[in-house]
């Protein structure tokens, strides 16, 4: 009987995570559609975290789970644990903008946004960024961009920090500011462990399932932060001390 019923609270649990998801996250978790919305969230960069033309940044979580039936190493990830991976692009205010989830644990991030759509529409240019244009007090064009680890490569759309060899005066400074920038999504990915503590747990469900959990806590998370901004703000600094 108490295996009947664990079986059946599961069942309702997985049904009230697609709910939430196949309710709310067209509404609450959106990429700019346009040049001037992602100008806001570049300005949202400049003014919190002092880093210009910043559309976003983006890194990758694993989610760990058990092991799935006959898939061999394919969720085994580098750390030594089983998992999908969680890749996500985060504004200033951390904000899930985008993300992928359900990328198999053996692959880097880098991979995964290799294959992703975000990344296609990146290269054909139909996700609208800004033109290119000076920062203040220069006259060169700077094209708009999004903040990344060192795993990802380097592109025009996609900045990341300098090697730590061999840095001119001016370069440690230009890493300590993309460093800066480039924080909240990992900041991100705290709250949302901290807020929904099934993160911190080994998930003893399939990738599939997994996914349905994982993208209804990022639904959640940006629901909240939309609506109740001061009192997330609050309990962010309560995080943070």
């Amino acid at each position: 009987m108490a295996i009947v019923l664990e079986a059946l609270s599961l069942c309702l649990y997985l049904r009230f995570c697609r709910a939430i998801r196949e309710e709310y996250k067209n509404e609450v978790v959106q990429c700019p559609r346009n040049p001037n919305e992602w100008k806001t969230v570049a300005d949202d960069f400049k003014n919190r975290w002092n880093v210009p033309h910043a559309c976003g940044a983006i890194d990758g979580k694993h989610v760990t789970l058990r092991c799935p039936p006959n898939t061999g190493s394919l969720y085994y990830n580098y750390i030594g644990f089983f998992s999908i991976v969680l890749l996500a692009l985060v504004d200033a205010n951390y904000k899930f903008l985008w993300c992928d989830v359900g990328g198999f644990g053996s692959m880097s991030d880098s991979q995964i946004f290799n294959e992703s759509e975000l990344k296609e529409c990146l290269e054909d240019d139909t996700i609208n960024f800004p033109v290119s244009e000076p920062l203040s007090h220069d006259d060169m064009d700077i094209p708009f961009f999004i903040l990344s680890a060192d795993t990802f490569a380097l592109r025009t759309y996609m900045i990341k920090p300098y090697s730590t060899r061999g840095l001119t005066k001016e370069q440690p400074i230009f890493n300590y500011r993309i460093s800066c920038g480039r924080r909240v999504v990992e900041n991100a990915f705290g709250i949302l462990a901290q807020r929904f503590q099934v993160f911190l747990t080994t998930m003893q469900l399939l990738p599939k399932f997994v996914q349905d959990v994982v993208e209804a806590c990022i639904c959640l998370h940006n629901l909240m932060r939309t609506r109740y901004p001061a009192l997330q703000n609050a309990a962010l600094m309560q995080y943070r001390g």
